[in-house]
């Protein structure tokens, strides 16, 4: 929040900036069903022995973004994704505990977004002491997009056995990017004769697109610190007993404290001054 003594009196001026403005945004929860998991070479041989496999958790490793013009409808482009995931999974290969093996899920989606039109050739440098200004490329008024997205949920799995009519190799796992690789401790492989594996992803996202532009708007004061940085060469006890006591960590918050919070103390069999201590 804003510090209010900034905003006390009436501006002093107005002041052009620069700076991204959302032109268009959507939020989205998609569920991919049925997702291909391209596993390490280790989690494949897991995978062929197992008599049992539940997904464990998933994260968001990288997303491919594309803008594209939508031809006939100015001002709107569509937005291709390409989000990768990084997904562990514990695989029960007898009645001890599981192993845990994981893999690579790669699912798209697309949307349509309205960024205004634009055709500005964009030129810029850096400036560099005592030598010569560094030219960042050229670069065109197009709209950029910024995807936001959490870790998905993992809500299925699915073991196929191999199929001999069939190949189901659907990414070329030798032409993924190196650093998408490297987030993985063991080789990929897409091999049709062993047992696919299939996730289900629940995800919830964001995407918008933004232009640089200039805008005009009040300015107040300088933002002066008005704290000093606390030092460091005190003693570590004397620091120590300056931290808060972390309460919420021995007691987590309710999901609706005020209810507990009126006075009555009930589902907890404490009174008031429980809650003033804390």
């Amino acid at each position: 929040m804003a510090d209010n003594r900034y905003f006390t009196g009436n501006a002093k001026e107005s002041v052009c900036i620069n700076s991204s403005r959302i032109y268009d945004c959507c939020k989205d929860k998609d569920c991919f069903e049925d997702v291909r998991v391209y596993l390490t070479r280790v989690g494949q041989s897991v995978a062929d022995r197992a008599i049992n496999i539940k997904a464990r958790s998933a994260e968001v490793i990288w997303v491919y973004i594309d803008v594209e013009e939508v031809p006939f409808n100015d001002g709107f482009y569509t937005v291709d994704l390409k989000f990768f995931f990084r997904v562990t999974f514990d695989a029960f290969c007898g009645v001890g505990r599981p192993t845990q093996i994981e893999g690579l899920a790669v699912a798209d989606k697309k949307v349509i977004l309205y960024g205004s039109n634009g055709n500005a050739r964009i030129f810029s440098s850096l400036a560099t002491p005592g030598e010569y200004d560094f030219q960042y490329p050229e670069k065109t008024n197009l709209p950029k997009a910024v995807v936001e997205a959490v870790d998905p949920l993992a809500l299925a799995t699915k073991v196929i056995d191999p199929c001999d009519n069939c190949c189901c190799c659907e990414c070329d796992v030798a032409a993924l990017p190196a650093f998408i690789c490297n987030c993985f401790d063991d080789e990929l492989v897409d091999s049709c004769e062993k047992n696919k594996l299939l996730v289900t992803l629940g995800l919830f996202s964001m995407v918008r697109l933004e232009r640089e532009v200039q805008m005009l708007i009040p300015a107040y004061d300088f933002c002066v610190p008005c704290k000093e940085c606390p030092g460091t060469d005190k003693e570590p006890c004397e620091l120590f007993k300056r931290l808060k006591f972390p309460t919420e960590e021995f007691f987590p918050p309710l999901k609706n404290k005020a209810l507990f919070t009126d006075g009555s103390g009930a589902g907890c069999g404490c009174n008031n001054g429980c809650n003033k201590q804390r």
